[in-house]
This record gives C-alpha cells, sequence and structure tokens, in this order.
C-alpha cells in the first residue's frame, strides 16, 4: 500500500505519537458515513470483545496475526511467551508496530505468505480480507498451502441479516444477485482517501458450507453479543 492511500495506517500512527483529536472515516454506498475511534485500535486485552480473549487464549505454536494494525493482539500474546508474526499491507501500521515493541512485523499480503502456521488469526472481521464470497475457494485453497497439518484459523465475523429486519423482527433481505454481507469501503484520515474495497461479513451457516466444500471443518468457539461469533478452522 502506498503512504498516501493508508488513510488507517497514518490513523494509528498519529494516534500512538499523540494525536488524538484526528478522525478516522469509514465510507460507504450502502450506509451512511462512520467513524472508528482510534483508542479502541490500541485497546487492552480486558478492553477487547470476549470473543477476541478467548481466540487469543487458543492461539498455540507459530502464530499469524493477520491485519495486526497497531499490534494489540500480537503485543499481549508476545507477553505470554507465544511466537507470533503480525502482518499488515499498511506502511505505517508496520512502523507502528515497532515502535510498540512487536518483535516479528511483516509489511506483506497475506495472499502472498509461503510459510506454514499452526495458528492463523483473522480477527475484528478479519476474514472480511476475502471481498467477496466468490473469492472463498482460492481463500482456502490459500489457507491449505500456509496452515501446518495440524494447525487452526481463528476469525470472527457477524451475520448482517439484522441491518435489514423489519419492524417485527423479520428480515427482509434486499433482492439482488449480491451476497448481503458483500460490503465495499474507504477509508479517509484528514486528507488522505484509501482507494475503495470490498469487504465480506459472512454468516456462520455460509462460512461452515464453504468451509466444508473446500476439505475443512468449521466450529462455532464463541458467539458474540450482536450476531457475531467465532469460529475455528482445521482440516477435515
Amino acid at each position: 500500500m502506498k503512504r498516501e492511500k493508508d488513510a488507517m495506517g497514518k490513523a494509528i500512527a498519529d494516534f500512538y505519537k499523540g494525536n488524538a483529536n484526528g478522525k478516522l472515516r469509514v465510507l460507504s454506498p450502502m450506509f451512511e458515513e462512520d467513524e472508528i475511534p482510534l483508542a479502541t485500535l490500541f485497546r487492552s486485552f480486558r478492553d477487547m470483545p470476549k470473543i477476541e480473549q478467548k481466540a487469543l487464549k487458543m492461539a498455540k505454536g507459530r502464530t499469524l496475526d493477520v491485519g495486526a494494525g497497531s499490534g494489540c493482539h500480537s503485543l499481549w500474546l508476545q507477553e505470554k511467551g507465544v511466537d507470533v508474526t503480525a502482518i499488515d499491507i499498511s506502511p505505517y501500521s508496520v512502523e507502528t508496530m515497532k515502535a510498540r515493541g512487536v518483535v516479528n512485523v511483516l509489511e506483506q499480503d497475506f495472499f502472498t505468505l509461503d510459510e506454514k502456521y499452526d495458528t492463523i488469526l483473522m480477527l475484528m472481521n478479519g476474514i472480511g480480507i476475502v471481498g467477496t464470497l466468490d473469492k472463498l475457494p482460492d481463500f482456502f485453497k490459500h489457507i491449505n498451502n500456509v496452515l501446518a497439518d495440524d494447525g487452526q484459523l481463528l476469525c470472527d465475523s457477524s451475520d448482517l441479516c439484522y441491518l435489514y429486519d423489519d419492524k417485527d423482527g423479520i428480515a427482509e433481505l434486499i433482492d439482488s444477485d449480491k451476497y448481503y454481507g458483500e460490503l465495499e469501503y474507504t477509508m479517509c484520515y484528514e486528507d488522505i482517501c484509501g482507494d475503495s474495497f470490498p469487504w465480506l461479513y459472512i454468516d456462520a451457516n455460509t462460512l461452515r458450507n464453504y468451509a466444508e466444500a473446500n476439505g475443512f471443518k468449521m466450529e462455532i468457539v464463541r458467539r458474540g453479543e450482536h450476531y457475531d461469533y467465532l469460529a475455528r478452522i482445521t482440516r477435515l
């Protein structure tokens, strides 16, 4: 990622350096403009959602933290003695993680990795990097290459059906050929706006079906408070 497009990374770097006034804006053609509170990207273990805490406690062996951001997950794992590598495509985020003390950091796209890991963490809806449902077979093909034989992928996501609930609580999904969890975002911070990108939120049943169709087993480890869940994916 080019620095002039790295909105989230620049926001993370500035916040770490003491600028707490900047706003990281999230734009989408489907929703009103939103804002990510930067402090949440630097949260401690006790401030993390229960499903993230559960995932970190389950991490074992050589661990990969995908889309590590400010490094809050990797730092906790390091403190617990876990051999963790953090990766992110954001140059500003990588610099910030190194400054914060994350030992093993790579500025790299997950889909270009060729090493094997015992645990792959994709938290904060990290599986969203797949983008669209039709990319899931390629995603699982790559997982098969980078996951150790008895390894595990731990990821969380959300079922966005609640966005389409009518007043009676009955989901009315938009009539479209597009899966309702396929969104498009643009991140903006101060004078930086990144390129728009697809982002996938996937319901548990759909994720399970794709996993099994591609040689993997998916189990729900923990459910969150609002249509979110933590999944553990292993080979069949």
